[in-house]
Order: C-alpha cells, then sequence, then structure tokens
C-alpha cells in the first residue's frame, strides 16, 4: 500500500468537496495522507479524521464515531447485524428507528442494543417515503464492519 502527504492546497480542495457533500464543515486539516488501497480505493487520514474513497464517493469511516453521529441514521434490530456485515443492503423490515434523510444522502446504520455503528450507505429512497413502506430496499450498504476497507483501515494510523 503506497501512502502519501497531499499538499496544502490539494488538501483544502479536498476539504471543501467533502464539507459541501456531506454538508458538514470539516475542521481545518494540515497534513492530509492518502493511501492507495487499490485503484479505485482510497483511505484518507488526517487529525482527527478518517475518510473513505470508493471511486467518486466520499464516506465517513466506520471508526470515526464523532463524524458518523452529524450524518442521518437508520436504527435496525439484531436480525439484520449479521446480514448486514456481510455487505447486505439495508431492508425496511428491519429498521427500527431513523431520523430525516433526502434519497442519496449518505446514511449511517446503527444497530439496536448497543448503539453502534455498523455501516455506512447511500440512501436509496427519502425518510418520508420509508414511513410508508413495508419491505424493500432503503440503504445501499457501501462500507461496513469487517470489509475489507475495515480491515485495511484498522492497520492505518495518524
Amino acid at each position: 500500500m503506497k501512502s502519501n502527504l497531499i499538499s496544502k492546497s490539494e488538501t483544502s480542495e479536498l476539504l471543501k468537496i467533502i464539507s459541501e457533500r456531506w454538508e458538514v464543515v470539516c475542521p481545518k486539516i494540515k497534513n492530509l495522507k492518502i493511501h492507495q488501497i487499490s485503484d479505485e480505493v482510497q483511505i484518507i487520514t488526517g487529525k482527527g479524521i478518517k475518510i473513505l474513497k470508493i471511486k467518486n464517493d466520499y464516506l465517513p469511516f466506520l471508526s470515526e464515531t464523532e463524524t458518523l453521529e452529524k450524518f442521518p441514521n437508520v436504527m435496525v434490530d439484531m436480525g439484520a447485524v449479521k446480514f448486514m456485515c456481510k455487505g447486505a443492503n439495508v431492508m425496511r423490515p428491519g429498521i427500527k428507528k431513523f431520523t430525516e434523510f433526502e434519497k442519496d444522502n449518505l446514511v449511517c446504520v446503527i444497530e439496536e442494543s448497543q448503539h453502534k455503528f455498523l455501516a455506512v450507505g447511500k440512501a436509496m429512497i427519502s425518510s418520508s417515503e420509508l414511513k410508508n413502506m413495508e419491505k424493500g430496499e432503503v440503504i445501499k450498504n457501501l462500507h461496513y464492519i469487517s470489509d475489507k476497507f475495515w480491515e485495511v483501515g484498522k492497520t492505518i494510523s495518524d
């Protein structure tokens, strides 16, 4: 795995893109490091931040609880946990509670007993549509506990 620091201008440009896409204010960070996992996947790290970039999607890394808490979320029942940790999309019957979100927003998935973050995905529908659903896919799972990025990410320190 290749890792390198990026320039100040690249850093500020990257933080600007992430702030806009996530609709979250990113802290000013000086030294961002890019860890090349594969041709299409990078893990970006800096002081207090860890981001997973898959193609053109920037996802908050699952170890970054403080960042994840800024996103909308769905809470799934314990029956959904093992499927989520194998990469399954979030289905309506497994959702217990949820906050407001729009279609295509990044949404975090939380399990109901320990309130731990299990996955980050993209909403396939809005939360207002979800209220009236009984079954079907709700969140496309993009990054989950125990996926290959999670395992590599555990080996990267700032």
